[in-house]
């Protein structure tokens, strides 16, 4: 299992235009991808898992990445949300 966490940077949360964001780039990846805020999971592959949990501005998330290409999707999924200003 690969991990990473981060707090979300972005003004409105982590809701539609950063969740299609996070969704088509997990959406990559062979692996089970799943993103942790406080007591909630989503699978990183369905936005609407990911807007259902309500990640706010602030936020802290840890997203778990488990298969054949764990490492790669951790990484490309954190280069990702930080290029486009979601995770700092």
């Amino acid at each position: 299992m690969k991990a990473f966490s981060g707090t979300i940077i972005e003004n409105v949360g982590l809701h539609a235009r950063p969740a299609a964001v996070a969704v088509e780039e997990a959406s990559k990846y062979q692996s089970d991808i799943t993103l942790y805020y406080q007591d909630r999971t989503a699978n990183m592959k369905s936005i609407i898992q990911i807007m259902k949990i309500g990640v706010p501005a602030g936020g802290h998330i840890e997203v778990r990445c488990q298969g054949e290409d764990e490492a790669q999707a951790a990484e490309g999924i954190l280069q990702t949300l930080q290029a486009k200003h979601i995770v700092g």
